[in-house]
């Protein structure tokens, strides 16, 4: 029996910076082209303009997915033809950049929602440019959240050995604290949990991070743990969840890796990003956990510095569609 394969929609990100040369890069492998069947959201001229630094042989350009003929070596794109290429200023900030970019998550997402497409992959967008195109959104996640009306999701960084969620994200260092509550604790616990389980693991077994130095050495240093975390993780565990916490966030990581947990939630930002870079930066992505769809992404930044000059590392966003299809295709 022919095995069939899950169409992906995989969106380039801002043109001004590296997404289009990742996308084009992984598409080119050929453990992505046996896994799925990868459809590029985003605008042709890109592929086909010298200053982008794509190397493509050929694109097939369609108006609509329906028209989607899929085949080896050639790269399906579904062309929004919204970003004039002589209009993008490659390693800057772009108001046209932008837009556009968010309009192939849009149409992305409205694919993925009509099922029309299994899963969603994302190239990196700039949020800079993005609030000047007038999307008032910190990233893809409050993006997805919105136009699919999720109001419980989480973002997941995973790498080879290690795997994180955060209970809060993109907020100042020294609002973080105020951020914590129980119920925020909790409610991450269990998408973290039920966000494992979709991924394949059917026992997944949780850490949850403390906050302070030392779990804030029973009140000393912090009354975090003592207060909101504690509690959280005893709440979850009279739900039957096997979680853990809090431990101290300068040993759970280790402990982690070691193979005592399958992922770490993690109280906000940098604590669970800088782990997870540091463990495996190249091959690591994100996943949104949470939606009514499947969403992967390259785990890093638009990369300007390097924008058009051929030298990005698609390794994360091969890893982003792999995993895209591989989910896609559990649940099939």
């Amino acid at each position: 029996m022919t095995k069939v394969l899950p169409v992906i929609g995989i969106t380039i990100g801002d043109a001004a910076g590296i997404g289009p040369e990742v996308v084009a890069k992984a598409l080119q492998r050929r453990e992505v082209r046996e896994a799925c069947l990868p459809l590029v959201i985003g605008d042709a001229r890109v592929f086909t303009h010298p200053k982008f630094g794509v190397q493509m042989t050929q694109v097939q350009t369609v108006t609509c997915i329906e028209d989607a003929v899929f085949m080896p070596d050639v790269i399906t794109m579904l062309d929004l033809h919204n970003l004039n290429p002589t209009e993008v200023i490659l390693g800057q900030i772009c108001t046209v950049s932008g837009r556009a970019a968010v309009e192939y998550v849009l149409k992305a997402t409205e694919l993925a929602l009509a099922g029309q497409v299994a899963a969603v992959a994302t190239a990196p967008l700039n949020k800079e440019a993005m609030h000047l195109a007038g999307f008032d959104y910190i990233g893809h996640t409050e993006i997805l959240a919105d136009i699919t009306h999720t109001p419980r999701c989480t973002t997941m960084l995973a790498t080879p050995g290690l795997r994180v969620t955060h209970v809060t994200r993109h907020i100042p260092f020294r609002s973080i604290a105020d951020h914590l509550s129980v119920a925020q604790v909790l409610d991450t616990i269990v998408i973290t949990h039920e966000g494992m389980r979709k991924l394949g693991f059917e026992a997944p077994r949780l850490a949850v991070a403390g906050l302070n130095p030392h779990n804030g050495d029973n009140g000393l240093m912090g009354r975090e743990e003592l207060d909101i975390i504690a509690p959280a993780v005893a709440a979850a565990q009279a739900q039957g969840i096997d979680v853990r916490g809090p431990i101290p966030a300068d040993s759970v990581f280790f402990q982690a890796i070691r193979g005592d947990y399958n992922v770490v939630v993690c109280q906000y930002h940098d604590q669970g990003h800088i782990a997870v870079k540091t463990h495996g930066f190249e091959k690591s992505i994100t996943i949104t956990l949470g939606l009514p769809i499947i969403r992967t992404s390259a785990d890093h930044g638009t990369a300007f510095d390097i924008a058009g000059r051929g030298i990005a590392n698609d390794e994360s966003m091969t890893a982003a569609i792999l995993e895209a299809a591989q989910m896609a295709s559990r649940h099939s």
